[in-house]
């Protein structure tokens, strides 16, 4: 079929003025005839439901926290992108938009990496206005400090908790509408269903976390701003309450996914230690402008230090291997978060690994103690060193930290247009839930920006568009459709409650990550995809047949909300790995070891593959149809990707 993204003619530069201008208006006086759904309120959702607030709709917003403060946001640590080139090194938004082109291996839209980048230097100045607490320059001036596959300094921190300050910024600008009663906030609510009326969305069905109780709510539109899929591999850095349920019921409603199987791995995380982690930690990328990567030059030398017969500190400057310097001269050990995960595996496949397991590389402080003195590193990296301190029990300013890569972000999300509209009419997707600014890759840093410029600055815009073509008459609340969703709902439920089984929930997501990892993680080959693909089918067929879901729903239930995102996991991972064996070639994220230049990079195939891979539902154990949104590229050159 095709797919219309509404992508404006004209200039790159005069797309976003010229769609903005050409977009339809609702008065002010109309807007509080609408009801506008949030469903999520991290920094996408809060920073929606609050600026559409504003702008007078009422709101209704989501979230299975007991705070919005709680959002998985408050995780980013390094820092947010914008093209303001206060270093006056050469920044512009052109190259951001450049740079993030080339970041993803061209495989985003022009236009919309485009419009992020233009809207980024607005954003700086909003979260100032709110508070936001960046560090700033002995003068004064906001500092900026540089991220991975840029030459420029465009990144604005709070020291390494970027992210939470951010989010607090939205909440309070939430929070005043929540005050002024045009944001009603429903906390403990999961989502877990669309409601679809004459083909367009008017609402969704939730259930109450703590009492059970499942309700429909109706909407003039719905905004999913539920975050990423990343758990889908067991271990990630995400939190451990971060689904697909929200993306993927409103999949199974008729709204495509696109891209599933572009993961990111990121290459500065903990090392997994042991079968009893639920999650993995996360050292910020910021750690790569003064820490150095490298591995001992030889197999040797890295069994003695797994050994313990050689310490890390006895290494001699001549014996490491400061590998990303050595291959990529030009960006060093800020090369893209795709690059460094690739070559730090390639060490530790190469027997090159430390740490107890072997499956760890060094990132070293040493020289940049040395050059600034312990109390200028501490001051930019402080709370991220003790972090990892209480982690490991490992002191990071006497011994280099181990870092390996670990599951990250998604790229891949629901498929949406210009607009950030899904193909389903009146149900739009913001932030880290849709495929669409980042490609096959996302630069560090810029989550943050994304998340925010939809919900302050896009979708103010583009929502009042569809709003006004369908009018303020209200919506039917007692349509069938409303009790038919729900119920189709509280029988799921009730399916997943009669599982009396013999293995836990928990069991089946961890075999399910194990198979994710292995197979369709940094590196994939068609035989592994194959295999994968089998192997996930037979666990999805087991989980309905020997899960056990202990308790009630008229509860507070943690093993039936576990039970229900497990569900969709063990469904979406399928589709990954379809998606993944449908994609012969390699590109940022997603590594075909069949693609790769004699160098060992990713190695695309424009010629087949420069499009968006959009895949529809067709129902329980069908296929899914792909569809292809061709990717056109007007003003960027497609090359070989090199950092060099």
């Amino acid at each position: 079929m095709s797919l219309d993204a509404k992508i404006p003619k004209g200039p790159l530069a005069e797309k976003w003025s010229t769609h903005k201008f050409n977009l339809k208006l609702v008065n002010p006086a109309n807007k509080r005839k609408y009801d506008v759904i949030v469903v999520g309120t991290g920094l996408a959702g809060a920073s929606a439901a609050a600026s559409l607030a504003e702008l007078g709709y009422n709101v209704k917003a989501y979230c299975f926290q007991d705070s919005p403060r709680r959002a998985h946001s408050i995780a980013a640590q390094g820092g947010i992108n914008a093209a303001k080139n206060y270093r006056n090194d050469g920044d512009s938004v052109y190259r951001l938009f450049y740079d993030t082109i080339k970041g993803g291996d061209y495989r985003a839209r022009e236009g919309n990496v485009y419009r992020l980048a233009e809207v980024s230097v607005n954003i700086i100045d909003q979260c100032v206005a709110q508070g936001v607490p960046f560090a700033r320059e002995y003068g004064g001036l906001l500092d900026n400090r540089s991220f991975g596959g840029a030459q420029v300094s465009r990144t604005f921190y709070a020291r390494g908790q970027t992210g939470q300050q951010l989010l607090l910024g939205a909440y309070s600008a939430l929070n005043r509408q929540i005050n002024a009663g045009k944001v009603k906030m429903y906390t403990r609510s999961e989502m877990l269903d669309v409601v679809i009326v004459d083909g367009k969305a008017q609402g969704i069905v939730t259930r109450n976390l703590e009492t059970g109780k499942v309700e429909t709510h109706s909407g003039h539109a719905v905004l999913l701003c539920t975050g990423g899929y990343g758990n889908v591999f067991y271990l990630s850095t995400n939190a451990m309450g971060c689904n697909v349920t929200a993306a993927w019921r409103a999949h199974k409603r008729g709204a495509f996914f696109a891209n599933p199987c572009y993961t990111q791995i990121h290459p500065t995380c903990i090392p997994v230690t042991g079968d009893h982690q639920s999650k993995l930690t996360l050292m910020s990328e910021s750690l790569r402008n003064d820490g150095r990567v490298w591995a001992p030059k030889t197999v040797e030398l890295a069994q003695k230090l797994r050994k313990g017969e050689l310490k890390v500190t006895d290494l001699k400057e001549e014996d490491r291997d400061y590998f990303l310097e050595r291959k990529y001269p030009s960006f060093g050990n800020l090369v893209p978060r795709d690059v460094a995960s690739r070559n730090g595996k390639e060490m530790v496949d190469e027997g090159r690994g430390v740490g107890s397991t072997g499956v760890a590389v060094f990132l070293d402080f040493a020289d940049a103690i040395s050059r600034l003195g312990e109390d200028a590193v501490r001051a930019k990296y402080g709370n991220l060193f003790d972090m990892y301190y209480q982690i490991t029990d490992e002191n990071p300013y006497k011994q280099p930290m181990r870092i390996y890569p670990a599951v990250h972000y998604t790229m891949g999300g629901l498929w949406v247009d210009y607009n950030l509209m899904t193909n389903v009419p009146g149900l739009y997707c913001l932030g880290e839930a849709n495929f669409s600014d980042h490609g096959a890759n996302r630069l560090g840093a810029s989550a943050l920006m994304q998340g925010l410029a939809d919900g302050y600055f896009v979708i103010p815009y583009t929502l009042g568009d569809y709003l006004a073509t369908i009018g303020p008459k209200p919506i039917d609340a007692n349509n069938p459709a409303f009790a038919k969703t729900k119920q189709e709902v509280e029988e799921r439920i009730q399916k997943l409650l009669s599982l009396r089984g013999t293995k836990t929930v928990d069991e089946y997501h961890r075999e399910l990550g194990h198979i994710m990892w292995e197979y369709c993680g940094m590196a994939r080959n068609e035989e592994g995809l194959k295999k994968a693909k089998v192997l996930i089918q037979t666990l999805r067929a087991d989980f309905w047949k020997n899960a056990i879901v202990l308790g009630e729903n008229e509860e507070l239930n943690q093993s039936l909300e576990k039970a229900g995102r497990v569900a969709d996991f063990l469904e979406l991972g399928e589709l990954m790995v379809d998606d993944a064996l449908m994609r012969k070639e390699s590109c940022g994220g997603h590594f075909r070891v069949e693609s790769q230049t004699p160098e060992g990079e990713a190695l695309r195939d424009d010629d087949n593959f420069a499009f968006v891979a959009v895949w529809e539902y067709k129902g329980d154990n069908q296929p899914e149809v792909l569809n292809k949104e061709v990717l056109e590229f007007e003003n960027v050159h497609l090359t070989q990707r090199s950092y060099k």
